[in-house]
């Protein structure tokens, strides 16, 4: 490898190397002690300090310096790993410089020459290898050699970044280098004459952790089926463990979760994936779930500003950060102020005047007559520029809202759709009128008859005794929300502060739910954008047959049963439409559990078409990868859920050593958000948090209700009976200041026997659970998302695996840890074609929505491979000619691919089966199908009239007799049989008289 060249003082140098070649300008040199033999002091003394040192010295064993005669100083420009590879290098400059050089008159003309033509060499290599896209080329150049040489994987395998660290080995440390490559983690480390390599694949990878004992303070953790290596003493061990944390997740997902999952455009070929990829990921991930935005908003910049609040009359310091579609800002303190401002809203950016108490301001007004000063932008000019390029860009995509813009025109549902008016204006969220004047514009006039209001003003209930409170405590709260509006802002791009939160779990007012849900979801954004869409849908899904529609038709009826709305045909319809479109719209998910419980639910307090994107808005952004067939989400999130318990309740956790069982009976609170077992009006209570914070208020909620039932938890004798304590409770816990009428829950179950539980107010529930459990961040969650994702995908992979097996065990002679051995073979196998071939389909072969056996299956070439390893009928040259004629006979519906099974069977015969068995496997091995029309003509030994089925194989002997060895064969597989039940019959015991 060229090296940029570097001054080396060549007197000090001779104790480490010994020159091996030499001419009037070159030296080359060998590492001393590289060769001798590992039983040298010498050796060993060097290759310690190399582990070391992180010095140019340590590059490779071979080096070539250029000679100034004269001069003590030396300069290195190439390094090799082999003698082979440094001496391509000096035949190199022997061939096309040193003749050059004598025409040089000057010593440094020399010099410079020389170190011209090396650092053009080296531009060149840089350009192939892109290592131009890394912080420092030249040390990660020299890096991807040395990973190139020691761990010898193929070209395809992308070295993303390296750390020097430990590697403990028990209570030791070994000083190395930790390479992070797209599929591999490994370690090098070469101490006092010992060589260490490890090559851990991400796939198989099940606990990625920071922890910290009594011997490393700070250390990451690595844990495979096998073993656990810790990493230590890392220069800055958080951006190498986020690296390691993103590498895991991108390679997990990609090979095990590619049902639903879709990578950023950035990361679709491994090839190209850089480490700023990897944290441009974290970073628009981080950014995404904050803000709770759509998936392909692509974070552009992160500016270090002050925002003016006009609530506090002061400047709130946070950061400004800005996307394809958004401009939003976070306060330093957490909660302290948040805006989200689509650019569709926005009318203007400009620079402002720079002063002393306002340096580098710029104003961002919006259609609802609201203008925001940011001021302390660095780089404001650029800034600005790329955010007015944005907002063109989006007005041009959106002419409706540029043309609105222009005119002035206030009235369409595009401008309405962001207001939050009073209910005595008519014109919230866009009226009827309008919205049927756009539809006729988009020509989406829809054949079936839409809600135009949310249902829960068509079925509102009689008012009964005793609800007068409620209705009064509506009021009060509908006067609060209208102060609040004035003074932070009615539209998406309301200042939302803590106030604002308290407000919320307070519980929102009826008449203002549905439009609250809308904003703080940013649902609007997506209704506002898409007029005409929801009818198409509707119209494109509607009497089609399908196995989602059959699902959802079987769970109509299931959805708030108690409700009068869906004892109609009015709701039901509704509901049906809604989950129907949504299917066609995301084949992916299509329908599953609990999406028809949330929608109606939806439907309630939304009209149909805001109904379907809070639908949207909750299954693609903010439950993401919860509604597939496993639901991958809601059990990660139940992972995260159990660790909570252990570190905020650790004496209930002590008590209940298995948290399994909670965790279970917590799946249907995250799949519901609690609608399914808490009374229907506490429980939109929950929905209200959820819409505000996320996923956190469920997280909080579900801890403040274990604390409450804690005492009762840990005096429970079984599962079955903490299950009823935690049922019996959410059952009582109540709504009194809602206005409407208690509806039961038929979800809810608890027994009759025991005595009722003590009512629990909603808003002191939430009051606590904001208290109590309030502290965690959204980065928090986030992070631990991504550690309990890999215990989860790698939990479905072993249940995979027992399944396959346990299916495969009764039918082979194979012991079950070879079997399992066997299993793990075929997977890697699998997954090593995934790894380095990238036109090869076997990651779109990877379906794990398939039956357990047919999700991994295996081409021609990947059975070869595998012939060659574990089968015993092996013969030269010949192997790959049966391998390839196996997989022929095994691969019985003609599709190109096996499983497993078919493997093992195969495998089973050959190891394990009768003389006859094993003959009439080699039989089939010989006539079609294995065999083909080419082979049939083809000079092989192994060609068919060998065995062939056309005519009898007639052999002359030397005394005139004739052998028909085709019916010798099949003479000799009845002989066979005959023995065979002979040896099977067993002589019956004798009567015992």
């Amino acid at each position: 490898m060229w090296l940029k060249p570097e001054e080396v003082l060549l007197k000090n140098a001779l104790k480490l190397w010994v020159t091996q070649k030499s001419s009037g300008y070159f030296i080359l040199q060998r590492r001393r002690g590289h060769g001798d033999g590992d039983g040298r002091f010498t050796g060993r003394l060097v290759g310690a300090l190399d582990a070391v040192l992180d010095s140019n010295a340590r590059v490779a064993p071979f080096r070539i310096l250029l000679q100034v005669p004269g001069s003590q100083v030396y300069s290195a420009i190439a390094c090799g790993a082999t003698a082979e590879e440094i001496n391509q290098h000096w035949e190199w400059l022997e061939q096309n410089l040193l003749h050059t050089l004598s025409v040089f008159d000057n010593k440094e003309d020399i010099v410079s020459f020389v170190k011209g033509k090396v650092k053009a060499l080296i531009a060149e290599e840089t350009s192939s290898k892109l290592a131009e896209q890394e912080e420092d080329p030249e040390k990660f150049r020299e890096a991807l050699v040395k990973f190139e040489s020691r761990f010898n994987f193929p070209e395809a395998e992308k070295l993303i970044t390296y750390y020097s660290c430990c590697c403990w080995k028990g209570k030791v440390p070994r000083q190395g280098w930790l390479y992070l490559s797209i599929n591999h983690l490994c370690f090098y480390s070469f101490f006092l004459g010992k060589e260490l390599k490890l090559i851990i694949p991400w796939v198989e990878v099940q606990k990625l952790e920071r922890t910290s004992n009594v011997f490393m303070t700070d250390t990451v953790r690595v844990t495979t089926p096998n073993k656990e290596r810790d990493f230590s003493t890392f220069l800055n061990i958080t951006e190498a463990f986020r690296i390691m944390e993103q590498l895991a997740d991108v390679t997990l997902r990609r090979l095990l979760d590619n049902e639903i999952f879709e990578l950023d455009p950035g990361l679709q070929d491994p090839t190209q994936i850089t480490k700023r990829d990897l944290e441009a990921r974290a970073q628009n991930e981080f950014f995404r779930a904050f803000f709770r935005l759509p998936r392909k908003e692509k974070l552009h910049e992160v500016v270090d500003c002050s925002l003016w609040t006009p609530f506090s009359r002061c400047h709130t310091a946070g950061r400004i950060y800005t996307s394809d579609s958004y401009i939003c800002f976070a306060s330093k303190e957490n909660g302290c102020c948040n805006v989200i401002i689509p650019l569709r809203e926005v009318i203007s950016i400009e620079k402002m005047e720079d002063t002393s108490l306002l340096p580098n301001p710029i104003i961002v007004s919006i259609r609802s007559k609201m203008a925001f000063q940011f001021i302390e932008l660095k780089d404001r000019d650029t800034l600005v520029e790329n955010l007015l390029q944005r907002l063109k860009e989006v007005n041009s995509s959106n002419p409706v809202h540029c043309n609105n813009a222009q005119n002035k025109n206030q009235n369409s549902a595009a401008f309405l759709s962001t207001c939050m008016l009073k209910d005595s204006e008519p014109a919230c969220l866009g009226t009827e009128a309008s919205q049927d004047k756009e539809r006729s514009e988009c020509g989406k006039e829809s054949s079936y008859l839409l809600n135009a209001e949310a249902l829960r003003s068509d079925f509102h209930q009689p008012g009964v005794a005793g609800l007068d409170f409620g209705k009064s405590r509506e009021q009060i709260k509908e006067s609060l929300w209208n102060d609040h509006f004035v003074e932070y802002g009615r539209t998406v791009c309301m200042f939302r502060t803590e106030k604002i939160r308290k407000l919320v779990a307070m519980g929102i007012p009826e008449s203002l739910r549905g439009r609250l849900w809308l904003l703080f979801s940013d649902a609007v954004t997506d209704l506002a954008l898409h007029p005409g869409y929801y009818v198409h849908l509707v119209e494109a899904s509607m009497g089609k047959c399908c196995m989602a529609t059959e699902e959802i038709e079987r769970d109509l009826h299931r959805s708030l049963p108690e409700h009068p709305a869906f004892q109609s045909e009015t709701g039901i319809a509704a509901l049906r439409r809604v989950l129907t479109a949504y299917a066609h719209r995301n084949p992916k998910i299509g329908y599953c559990q609990s999406m028809n419980i949330l929608t109606s639910v939806l439907l309630l307090y939304a009209k149909e078409e805001e109904a379907f994107w809070l639908l949207v808005a909750v299954c693609e952004r903010m439950l993401p990868d919860y509604f597939n067939h496993r639901v991958i989400g809601a059990q990660v999130d139940q992972s995260v859920f159990e660790e909570l318990i252990k570190e905020q309740l650790p004496e209930l956790a002590e008590h209940m050593k298995d948290l399994t069982t909670l965790a279970s009976i917590s799946l249907s609170w995250f799949l519901t958000l609690f609608l399914s077992i808490m009374p229907l009006e506490s429980a939109v209570n929950v929905v209200d948090c959820f819409f505000y914070d996320g996923i956190k208020a469920i997280f909080q909620l579900g801890l403040a209700i274990l604390e409450a039932n804690a005492v009762d938890l840990c005096n429970s004798k079984d599962d079955g009976q903490a299950l009823m304590i935690l049922s019996r409770f959410l059952e009582h816990v109540k709504n009194e200041e809602s206005p409407l009428p208690p509806i039961g829950n038929h979800h809810a179950f608890f027994s009759d026997d025991q005595e009722a539980s003590p009512v629990t107010e909603i808003a002191n529930l939430i009051h606590d659970s904001y208290e109590k459990f309030g502290d965690h961040s959204v980065e928090q969650i986030e992070h631990m998302r991504y550690k309990h994702r890999i215990r989860v995908l790698q939990s479905h992979e072993d249940t995979t695996k027992q399944n396959v097996l346990r299916v495969v065990i009764p039918d082979v002679s194979i012991l079950p840890e070879d079997l399992e051995e066997l299993y793990d073979l075929f997977k890697r196998e699998h997954l090593i074609r995934c790894y380095w071939e990238m036109t090869s389909p076997a990651v779109e072969r990877h379906d794990p929505s398939r039956p357990y056996a047919e999700q991994y299956r295996i081409d021609a070439q990947q059975f070869t491979n595998l012939y060659r390893l574990v089968s015993p009928w092996t013969c030269g040259e010949h192997t790959d000619i049966l391998a390839q004629r196996t997989f022929r006979l095994l691969d019985e519906n003609m599709d190109r691919l096996i499983e497993f099974k078919g493997l093992a069977s195969c495998l089973d015969v050959m190891y394990n089966g009768e003389m006859n068995e094993k003959i009439k496997l080699l039989y089939k091995l010989h006539i079609p199908p294995a065999l083909t029309e080419n082979e049939r003509d083809s000079q092989s030994p192994l060609k068919n009239p060998l065995l062939s089925t056309s005519r009898p194989l007639v052999i002359g002997k030397a005394n005139g007799d004739a052998v028909d060895y085709q019916k010798q064969l099949k003479q000799m597989l009845k002989d066979l049989a005959k023995e065979k039940d002979t040896r099977t019959e067993k002589e019956l015991p004798k009567m015992s008289q």
